[in-house]
């Protein structure tokens, strides 16, 4: 698909300076320079590539003067990053919003509706009373349980599987192999050593403009509702167990877990491989840094957590008692280090 730098500059608020009617057929970095392509440039060290580029046109910023005669048209913007992203999106939506109608096979259940312009991947599976709104995409072999609820523009990529009763919000993308209302991990010690399993009977509720990334579970709640809340982005490979609450635009990376009926406040941040119990409370704006652990509820807002070592855990009840004490330690430490520097020399002349 073509577009001229015009069509671009008003898609992005930009203005262009040079030709306005080049073609651009695809985004490329700046250090590629290729023909036809549109780039963009925020970083000063990358400003040697504008000079020897074959691009269409590059986005700069509003301060930006050459140093050299350059061939791309300038779009002239006050962020180019972020004028790049928003152009990275409606390219992604015309890929992806592009796709319509039923590829077969594909299965639909008894009393299930679709609003217009859905697309149907081949070999996907939509139970009975389902609901799915407008200009919904579901991908090749993504499973679709009974009474779902799937809100407008939603993505479900490939593999995808949403079990029975959960509901979707507006704008959510859920990338490949995620999987959202699986049984939660509940299981009651019995008297013999064994497990007897809870039968997990609640569902997941996504809220409107929620990502999802590949591979991730959310379980349902044993009873009631898992809740992912409005905004918030997840990342690939994250564990989310039953009954937790993730606030509004709140972020969570690769490899975390959060166990069950925890809630996480609003925009927090929770880095890679973070661990967080369950029965505990993260107040808003919380960054756990990565690998951290979190065991207990964080009530001040603003908070920043790091790190997190396990060794036998009477030493490490001991360790962190003496850990939280060290700053006092130290200036008791200097205090006497002066007492004993200021001693009277116990020397004979």
């Amino acid at each position: 698909m073509e577009f001229s730098v015009n069509q671009i500059a008003a898609m992005i608020g930009g203005k262009v300076e040079g030709d306005g009617e080049r073609v651009v057929d695809n985004l490329g970095k700046i250090e590629e320079g290729k023909e036809k392509t549109i780039s963009f440039l925020s970083n000063d060290k990358y400003e040697n590539y504008i000079y020897q580029s074959n691009a269409a046109a590059i986005i700069v910023k509003l301060d930006f003067k050459p140093k050299k005669p350059i061939k791309p048209a300038l779009l002239i913007v006050e962020d180019p990053y972020s004028a790049f992203t928003r152009l990275l999106e409606e390219y992604n939506k015309i890929l992806t919003y592009s796709k319509s109608g039923v590829e077969e096979p594909a299965y639909i259940g008894k009393n299930s509706t679709l609003g217009d312009n859905y697309y149907r991947g081949a070999f996907s599976y939509i139970g009975n009373h389902v609901k799915i709104g407008n200009n919904v995409k579901i991908y090749p072999q993504a499973h679709i349980g009974d009474n779902v609820e799937i809100g407008d523009n939603t993505i479900i990529y490939q593999g995808v599987k949403i079990y029975a009763d959960c509901k979707i919000g507006n704008n959510c993308n859920i990338q490949a192999g995620a999987v959202i209302g699986s049984d939660g991990f509940g299981f009651a010690p019995q008297a013999d050593g064994t497990y007897k399993t809870i039968p997990q009977l609640g569902n997941v509720i996504l809220e409107d403009n929620v990502s999802i990334g590949a591979n991730t579970t959310i379980d349902c709640a044993t009873l009631g509702s898992t809740i992912i809340r409005k905004g918030a982005k997840i990342d690939n490979l994250v564990q989310i167990a039953h009954n937790v609450e993730i606030g509004k635009n709140t972020v969570i990376a690769s490899q975390a877990g959060i166990s069950g009926s925890t809630k996480v406040g609003k925009n927090c941040v929770i880095a890679g491989q973070v661990g967080i119990v369950g029965h505990i409370e993260i107040a808003d704006r919380t960054t756990v840094s990565a690998k951290a652990g979190v065991s207990k509820s964080v009530k001040q807002t603003d908070t920043i957590l790091s790190g997190m070592v396990g060794f036998e855990h009477k030493q490490f009840l001991k360790a962190s008692t003496l850990f939280k004490r060290l700053p006092e330690l130290h200036q008791q430490v200097q205090h006497l280090e002066k007492i004993v520097l200021n001693l009277p020399s116990d020397k004979k002349n």
